[in-house]
């Protein structure tokens, strides 16, 4: 080649093109081949895109890097466009009556997927007493719990454990084998209705659940070995629970009364084998707690809705020689009057951002209270949001879902773009999406039945 370019000159100028344009420079001759299949400018291209990058099994070789990029860039392609044969639907039948939770016990994640598996199970549980998990690729039932004559009225999954824990009517607490549906271990709380928060500390395993009367009491182990028992909000139901992602704060509050605040409770102390051990909490100098989320992006930031405000708090513990107490900071407040709906939904995707559905709209807001945007996409009032790194999907009642996508701006922030509508089957015999859950690739939502029966809808995009 005359005027010869070296091969790291030209994988300097190759970092300007686009994916498109580096495809395509490929094919100009083997000098430009080489340079254009170099790992390093596909890796590179992959971490500006991506905070982070999974190869998982890309295989070995040079070209992993570029496999990696084009096959995740082309499912997020048809993930972001929800066109007809860039996914399938399935629909999952077997319960008998509402379904009350839905999770996901393995898949893949937004922030760290792995592109070469499509494998997902996910957990649902039902007011006909049984817990069930499905394969959602294939739309099938992997297993079924024994029918309880105890409705079910919470659920989470532990994916990290491969564990179901579920409670019912009695206030029954149990664990369940994620991959048989065996029953582990059994806790009987004697709450009518409860509120269940998985979370590990110090690499031990823990369980708080939340009860009619105002009382949280937390087990330790799969085997729920009782811990402690404390009162948040006497005669009244537990309805918010929450762990910060540092793990150190609990906080738990009600939506039965607007008079009562919210507390914030030190984790070490509900979890401490002491029975000397002082319960450490805090009240948050707010009335009522309409929603609450932590910032996923900081130790211990907390955001609570509550009378036509929003208000957000810096929580951290102050030791001295003699004793040891919560401080709570308010670090931003702000009206929240455009919103008529009481019943809010509060999800948090970063330090900046917070997402709010209210009735039939969806609201993104600053910390500092500025409204970023706001989406009017449904006719009937939004009963479940799910948010990730890649996406927001809002479930309503009128049988419908809508995804939006996360798209970077220039100014180095984000802002939504509403893309396509999931539809949920014909409304002579659905009510309305109640629940949603995503992993990187799938969207699962459960439809109220108008024969008393919910079904599972679940949507898979492939590459």
């Amino acid at each position: 080649m005359e005027n010869y370019l070296i091969k790291d000159c030209l994988i300097h100028i190759f970092t300007f093109l686009t994916e498109g344009d580096l495809s395509n420079a490929s094919c100009v001759c083997k000098d430009w081949n080489d340079a254009a299949e170099t790992p390093w400018l596909w890796r590179r291209m992959a971490l500006q895109r991506w905070v982070f990058c999974n190869l998982g099994l890309g295989g070995d070789g040079a070209q992993s890097w570029k496999r990696y990029f084009l096959r995740r860039s082309h499912l997020e392609k048809k993930m972001s466009e929800g066109k007809r044969g860039g996914y399938t639907c399935k629909s999952l039948r077997g319960h008998t009556g509402r379904v009350i939770g839905l999770g996901h016990l393995n898949g893949s994640s937004s922030d760290s997927p792995d592109l070469w598996s499509s494998s997902a199970t996910v957990c649902s549980a039902s007011t006909d007493g049984t817990v069930r998990g499905w394969g959602v690729q294939k739309g099938e039932l992997l297993w079924s719990s024994p029918a309880s004559q105890n409705p079910i009225t919470d659920m989470i999954t532990d994916q990290q454990h491969n564990l179901v824990v579920t409670a019912d009517s009695t206030g029954l607490v149990s664990t369940w084998h994620g991959q048989t549906g065996q029953q582990m271990a059994t806790f009987a709380t004697g709450f009518s209705h409860s509120k269940l928060l998985q979370f590990t500390a110090n690499d031990d395993w823990f369980l708080t659940v939340g009860g009619r009367l105002g009382s949280v009491v937390t087990l330790a182990g799969p085997d729920l070995t009782k811990r402690s028992t404390f009162t948040v909000c006497d005669s009244f139901q537990v309805t918010t629970l929450l762990i910060s992602p540092d793990r150190k704060w609990i906080t738990a509050g009600t939506r039965d009364n607007d008079d009562i605040s919210p507390k914030v409770i030190y984790t070490e102390s509900l979890t401490s084998e002491s029975e000397d051990e002082e319960r450490l909490s805090q009240s948050l100098p707010v009335a009522g707690c309409r929603a609450a989320v932590f910032i996923p992006t900081q130790p211990s930031r907390l955001a609570v809705a509550h009378d036509k405000l929003l208000t957000v708090f810096d929580v951290c513990l102050k030791k001295s020689k003699y004793k040891a107490e919560i401080i709570v900071n308010q670090v931003k407040s702000f009206s929240l009057n455009q919103i008529s709906s009481t019943q809010l939904l509060l999800k948090a995707k970063d330090s900046n951002c917070i997402v709010l559905a209210a009735g039939r709209q969806l609201f993104v807001y600053s910390l500092s209270g500025e409204l970023l945007q706001s989406f009017s996409d449904h006719t009937l009032p939004i009963s479940a949001v799910w948010v990730d790194s890649f996406r927001v999907v809002t479930a309503s009642l009128d049988l419908s879902m809508r995804v939006l996508t996360w798209k970077n701006n220039q100014d180095g922030g984000q802002t939504l773009e509403g893309r396509y509508h999931l539809l949920g089957g014909s409304h002579s015999m659905s009510r309305g999406f109640t629940h949603v859950v995503c992993d990187y690739s799938s969207i699962v939502a459960s439809v109220e039945g108008q024969d008393g029966s919910d079904v599972l809808k679940a949507y898979s995009f492939t590459s």
